[in-house]
């Protein structure tokens, strides 16, 4: 699983889908023991974490929303991602 970001204790990832499934975009979030998974535009589509980390999570995509986009290609071509900048 290719991890693009970590903050605050988050870990923000993205895997390559099978080819077969057509999922919809999105990234799987850690913080201790919460998981939850995102779609590209923020909202959330499965699992919980802390209302002030969902909310950090949430800003965060808002604010790289391209470069999720540009690695969900990459990830799914098989083709190396890149790092993206953490909130500050």
């Amino acid at each position: 699983m290719p991890t693009l970001s970590m903050f605050y204790g988050i870990i923000i990832a993205m895997f390559q889908e099978d080819k077969e499934q057509h999922n919809k975009p999105h990234l799987h979030v850690k913080y201790a023991e919460y998981s939850a998974v995102y779609d590209l535009e923020g909202d959330l589509l499965a699992g919980k974490l802390p209302k002030k980390q969902a909310r950090q999570v949430e800003v965060w995509i808002g604010l790289r929303k391209d470069d999720l986009k540009t690695n969900w290609a990459l990830i799914q071509a098989g083709e190396a991602h890149y790092k993206i900048e953490p909130l500050k």
